[in-house]
């Protein structure tokens, strides 16, 4: 997928309505996982990622920073992002829990 033309969300568009269930990609366009949840709003929030599992079973929750994503619309009005880091990268991570 080409992103150079997608447009990138604003700061106040950086929102968990906007973001939740968000397909975040990785190296290659790998799909590596997907937006949960968020913690804030725009770029300083954190942005919970489910990584691995299947049809939400076993997977993995992170969290980063939103600044550390690249967070943008589709032609077809599809919000998605787009990172650096790996999968397995992602699942290295701590686990992100909401206590």
């Amino acid at each position: 997928m080409d992103h150079s033309k997608h447009a990138r969300l604003s700061d106040i568009e950086i929102t968990e309505r906007n973001l939740k269930g968000s397909t975040v990609y990785g190296a290659n366009d790998e799909k590596v996982g997907s937006v949960a949840h968020m913690h804030g709003v725009g770029k300083t929030a954190r942005v919970v990622i489910d990584v691995g599992g299947f049809l939400g079973f076993g997977a993995k929750s992170v969290a980063v920073a939103a600044s550390e994503l690249d967070i943008m619309r589709d032609e077809g009005g599809t919000v998605h992002a787009v990172t650096a880091w790996t999968k397995d990268q992602l699942k290295d991570m701590p686990e992100h829990t909401d206590t």
